[in-house]
Formats: C-alpha cells, structure tokens, sequence
C-alpha cells in the first residue's frame, strides 16, 4: 500500500454516519479546551467506539483492519521496530508478505509516525489499522525484557570483575548511583515482572549461575541466567531497600518495602534466606491501587456466593476461609471486608503483614521482634470494643481460642487455616488443642478454596480429551461427557505461550449444621467426616473445577492438578 493521504477524522466519521454533525462541534469543542486528539474525545463522550473509528479509518484508507485479540504476531518482526518507537508511534509489526512488512498503527493518519517507520525498518511498508485499546496491552507482553535484564547483568559481572563488592557502589550512596548498573537492573526486572503480571521474583543462586524467575499464574517461569558474582550485590542492595541488616548473611531475615511502577505504587514483601551457593531472595509484589474485589467479581457458584453472605452478615460467630498459600483467601477476605465495611461498624484487622490497606478500618501489623504478636494484639483488639475481627491466620492453640471466645461473645470473627479442604477444618482445629465446646459453638462457615489458571480467550480452541482425561471426566460427569465441548488454549502473545491468563478459584463450603455440632461435641471424628460428606455432596472443590472446565474456563489438565493436590 502507497503512503496514506492526510484525512480529516471528523469529516470522515461524518461521511459515515458515525457521528452527527453536532456531536462532531461538541467534540471538537471538548478537543480544543482539552488539548486531546479528537478520537479520544468522541470515544470518551460516547459518541463513538475505537473499533468504529479505526475501521472507518481502514475502509477509508483501503486498509485491513487488525482485530489483535486474534492476531498472533511473529517475535523476530517484532524486533525489527525498537519499543521505544513502537510506543511513541502506537505501532507494531505484524507480519511479512510479498517482500513487505505489515505494519499495524493505531492513528494511519499521522504521516510523520509512517515515514519515521519505514526508515527504521528500511523495508517497503503495507499499513494495516489497529485500536490503541488493543495494541497497549499487546506491547507490553511482546516487548519482553529479557534480552535487557541479561545485558545489565553483564554489565554488573564487568564492573564488579573479581574483587570483593565495593558497598558504595551496591547501596547507592556514590554520585551517579541511580545509573549503577546494580539498580538498572533491579529497576528492569521490577518493571518486567510487573508487565508480565508477575506474584513473585526469586533470585537464586546456583553453583556457576544466577536464576531469576518470575511466578506468573502460579507457576514459575525462567526470566534469565546471570553469572553468580553478581547475587550478593543485588541481595545486599535489596536488603538496603528493605531495611534488613545488610552484615547478617547467616540467618532468614523477612521484611517489605514501597516502589512505584509506571505510576502503580507497589508493596513488595521480601524474604532471604541463606543456601548453599549464596543468600536465596524472593519478593512477592502486592499492588496497591488496583482496587479491591467485590464479592461478585470472584465468580463465586451463586450457591456458594449466597451462604457465604449470609455466614458474614450474622453479629457473631467465625468465617474461616481455608486453603494453601496463594490459594486467594486473603483476596476473599477483604471483598468480604470491602463489603462489611460501614460507619456503623468498628472493624480491626491483626495482619502479618497488612496486604491491603482499606480505609475505615484499624489495621495493625504483628511485629514478633517487639514481642507485638497475635495473641498480645488480639488481647487489646477486644478491648477496644470491635463489631468485627479480623485475624490473618490461626497459627497456634492460642491465637485460635482468643478468636474463638471472641466469635461466643458477640463478635463477627474471619481468619484463614492452611488445611487441606473444608471438612478436614474443624478436625484441625481440634488437633491444634482447641477445646471441643468451642469448635462446634462458635464456627458458622468454612469456605475452602483453590486457584486455578484460565484459558486464555485470545488463543482458545477445542479440545479433543486424552484417553486418561476422559477417564477421569468419567469419573465425575459420568454419561453426560460426550454432551460439553472441552477447550484448551494454544498459546499467543497474549498469554506468553502458555495457552493461560489469569487465575480463578474454586470453592467449596461446610456450614455448622446441628448435625455436625452434635458429632463435633460426641467426639467421634469418623461421625463427623460422614455427616459433613453427606452434606457437601456434590459441592466440592473438585465438583467445581469440573463446572468450570465444562463452561470452557479452564482445562481438563488444570482440573486434574486440582484433584490430586486433594487427593495428597
């Protein structure tokens, strides 16, 4: 395709029948008080949609119009536009056909944008339209940084050759420190991680390398290898940052620090720990102004979602919610809180640590080293005359019986258990030396849950089962397999290769029927295991994963994980 033609936008949506000759004067009244690009005003003021907008633009300019949810772009093209312009001119590459270079812009009427392309690329260029909407997101999964985080790891192993760290240098106390190349590359793989939506780094150290991986969905992922001479640097500056004794190299040590991101603030938890080839470092990434979740959006069964207000909404008694860590419960939690929340109520959370920051509530941080623990602080919580307590987890006996006096005295209690499913919770409980009266009077619900990855929607497509995944599907929907069409994902841009973006939980719910309070109180836990399977039958964190695999959510293979972590 030959260079475009200068296009007034207005007039073209016009022509169309896009917009109305006075929805254009109002917009292009707002553009001139604004400074914005008209596109953007008609879109924010309804009057048009971007996809709209860009396909007049496409039919106007005999261009194809690039839908890039779908579109699956080639790496080695990518590369041939650095990301710096790539943003600046709302541009990608998309492909190669008859000796030129597809090239997808969001504006196609920014000539200067078009001819800077084509000089950087040095290749004849077919112009095809995209949205911005569309193509932001896509640039920051395919312009991964890994080349570049390699590259600064490089450039540290050089400056720091073989003599011992240099401590000016590392914690940035030197002129030019922010250019130190220890801090370029904490910085990038902090952005990176952030991109790829990331829960966790860990920077290991390895006999005669440095790993750096990011936990994406719930499983790690190798970001890049770097030579281990360059691990206590980074661990020391990380140390600095996070106000850890920077000398001590021999014990744990835990703490936190803020950054921001592209204009995100983020909590970051840190934790090191000494191995055999060096100081071990992992940081989970906690955003801070993403918003909290209302219960609706967890995509809660309606059934579960029901109990579950209903268990939160009573004056008094305790919400357990149940499941490994990073299984979501803290997530939960706070929907829940979000949705408490009220003038009316006195509500104190007891945290370690504080993972989100709600206003209107009084939130204190366990600190063990003052000797500020659970039990002190949940002492005084109750002093303070509380509506409703929150405790981060039931460690031990006595964290346990303090929220449960609490729950048999008039206040609304929720806490998280690491055990295994719901009906196994209360046995726990007991094992942990609680006294039985108090488990069966003062539980009215455990909420038990797990995450698993969804499909991605970009790269979605049917699924034939294997023979062992129909077994099992057999196992669960009996004849009714052959009636739902399975999906998996093929892998895309969009979601790294992976076929999976993003993560939802399955749940499963006992309430403390009398039933079970009675079995609870006789003593017999084969009683109580009975009752509450009778009672959840048909509702159970495997039954779910299974919902979501028939709706097209999530994959059998996922499913299956699920399983068998409850089978071990």
């Amino acid at each position: 395709m030959a260079r475009p033609e200068k296009i007034r936008l207005g007039d073209l949506l016009v022509q169309q029948n896009l917009i109305t000759e006075e929805q254009l004067a109002l917009a292009l009244t707002e553009q001139k008080k604004s400074g914005r690009k008209l596109g953007r005003v008609l879109v924010e003021s309804g009057f048009a949609t971007e996809e709209g907008i860009s396909k007049a633009l496409a039919r106007q300019l005999g261009a194809e119009f690039i839908d890039l949810k779908i579109f699956q772009p080639q790496p080695e093209l990518i590369k041939l536009l650095p990301e710096a312009q790539a943003r600046r001119f709302r541009a990608l590459v998309l492909d190669e056909s008859r000796g030129m270079l597809r090239v997808g812009m969001s504006d196609p009427t920014d000539l200067a944008a078009f001819d800077e392309i084509a000089r950087i690329v040095k290749r004849d260029i077919d112009l095809a339209v995209v949205t911005e909407g569309q193509l932001l997101p896509l640039l920051d999964r395919v312009y991964r940084r890994t080349e570049e985080i390699s590259s600064l790891a490089k450039d540290l192993t050089q400056e720091m050759g073989d003599i011992p760290v240099e401590f000016g240098i590392v914690l940035g106390i030197t002129p030019g420190a922010e250019d130190a190349p220890v801090i370029r590359l904490l910085q990038t793989v902090f952005e990176e991680a952030q991109k790829t939506r990331a829960s966790d780094i860990h920077i290991e150290p390895q006999e005669k390398s440095l790993l750096i991986r990011f936990r994406i969905d719930g499983v790690l992922h190798v970001q890049t290898e770097a030579d281990s001479k360059i691990a206590t640097a980074l661990a020391l500056r990380l140390k600095l940052m996070s106000g850890l004794d920077i000398s001590e190299k021999r014990l744990p040590q835990d703490g936190r620090f803020n950054i921001k991101l592209r204009g995100s603030n983020v909590d970051v938890r840190i934790s090191t720990m000494p191995t055999q080839h060096g100081e071990s470092v992992v940081m989970r990434l906690l955003a801070q102004n993403t918003g909290l979740l209302q219960l609706e959006r967890l995509h809660m069964p309606p059934r579960v979602l029901e109990r579950f207000r209903h268990a939160i909404s009573r004056p008094s008694g305790i919400v357990l919610v149940t499941g490994p860590t990073g299984s979501g419960k803290t997530t939960t939690l706070y929907a829940a809180m979000n949705e408490l929340n009220s003038p009316e109520k006195k509500i104190i959370t007891v945290e370690d640590p504080v993972e989100y920051r709600l206003p209107g509530l009084n939130q204190v941080q366990v600190h063990e080293k003052i000797d500020l623990t659970f039990t002190r602080v949940l002492r005084t919580a109750l002093r303070q005359d509380p509506d409703i307590v929150l405790i981060g987890e039931m460690r031990d006996q006595e964290t346990a019986e303090i929220g449960m006096r609490a729950a048999m005295t008039g206040h609304l209690v929720l806490s998280t258990l690491h055990t295994n499913d719901a009906l196994s919770t209360p046995i726990r409980l007991l094992d942990m030396g609680v006294p039985r009266y108090m488990v069966a009077l003062s539980i009215q619900m455990v909420l038990a849950q797990r995450l698993v990855r969804v499909i991605c929607q970009n790269c979605s497509q049917e699924h034939q089962p294997e023979p062992h995944e129909l077994e099992w599907l057999r196992y669960e929907l009996g004849d009714r397999v052959a009636q739902f069409k399975y999906a998996k994902g093929r892998g895309c841009a969009h979601c790294a290769n992976t076929g999976y973006q993003g993560r939802q939980a399955v749940y499963e719910f006992l309430e403390m029927s009398n039933a079970l309070v009675e079995a609870a109180n006789h003593g017999d836990p084969n009683e109580f295991m009975q009752i509450g399977r009778e009672q959840m039958a048909g509702n159970t964190l495997r039954r779910d994963a299974v919902r979501l695999v028939v709706n097209g959510r999530t994959t059998i293979e996922e499913a299956m994980r699920i399983a068998t972590q409850l089978d071990e």
